[in-house]
């Protein structure tokens, strides 16, 4: 009687152990060099908790009448700066997302351009553009609503591509044989396929927006920050506290404003 030899199954195999082994060795590896370059001084760790407990007690109570006088325009300010530069967005993201889009432009060359515009748009932070702007243009709103299309672009026109490229090809297919024009094709055929989608991620950039506007006063570009950085920068701990509490709210509001339009377009 032949004894037949008993396999066991193994959810990787020994090269992907391997590999998986090697993938942790160099992730310690590069975590350990981190720590070590960033010098943290454990005297600092240990103080940190009596350091945020006395800043907590500097900002307690809250300075109201500052919030009324000075916060709530800053904060309109900042709402219109995320308004104005995701409106802007929309404008110049929707033709590049089109010309990314592999199953509308043939030509690569044309697609390589606009992801690459895409890309780079993407890869430079907000405050970045924020500090160049502000060069451009000088201190001010202005430069916080460039500086803010300019950062949403990317993530705009990437999504609307991806969603161009997933449209279901037969509706746009019979628009083709009847002889429509391009323009008919792209309104009649892509566009109310991804309609949902489009206005779904201008929603969602709108509410990036608003958090991002907030932070770029610090640089100089207006709105809410610039208010935070000089209470900070005189230590009116009061005032700061203020700020942060309209930050919260309409941080929080947008949030519940934007899931509850999304779930009326989709």
């Amino acid at each position: 009687m032949s004894h037949v030899a008993k396999r066991e199954w193994q959810r990787f195999t020994p090269h992907e152990r391997a590999v998986r082994y090697g993938v942790y060795l160099v992730t310690a590896i590069a975590f350990s060099i981190a720590l070590r370059s960033i010098e943290i001084v454990p005297e600092f760790l240990r103080d940190t908790p009596a350091q945020v407990a006395d800043l907590l007690v500097r900002m307690w109570p809250v300075d109201w009448g500052f919030l009324w006088s000075t916060v709530v325009a800053a904060m309109v300010e900042t709402i219109h700066i995320a308004t104005l530069g995701t409106l802007a967005t929309l404008l110049i993201a929707f033709p590049l997302g089109v010309l990314a889009a592999r199953n509308i432009v043939a030509s690569p060359a044309v697609r390589f351009a606009a992801k690459l515009c895409l890309v780079a748009s993407r890869s430079v932070n907000s405050l970045v553009w924020a500090l160049f702007f502000v060069a451009v243009f000088g201190p001010g709103a202005l430069a916080g609503t460039v500086a803010i299309t300019f950062r949403s672009i990317g993530f705009v026109g990437k999504l609307l591509g991806e969603a161009l490229e997933e449209v279901a090809p037969g509706p746009v297919e019979a628009i083709v044989a009847v002889g429509a024009p391009w323009p008919s094709v792209l309104l009649k055929g892509y566009w109310p396929q991804v309609k949902p989608a489009f206005l779904s991620i201008a929603l969602l950039r709108w509410d990036i927006n608003v958090r991002e506007s907030s932070v770029l006063g610090l640089v100089g570009a207006g709105g809410i920050g610039l208010v935070l950085d000089s209470a900070i920068n005189v230590f009116q701990w009061r005032a700061v506290a203020a700020v942060l509490v309209a930050i919260a709210i309409v941080v929080l509001l947008a949030e519940v404003m934007v899931t509850f339009l999304r779930k009326q377009i989709i």
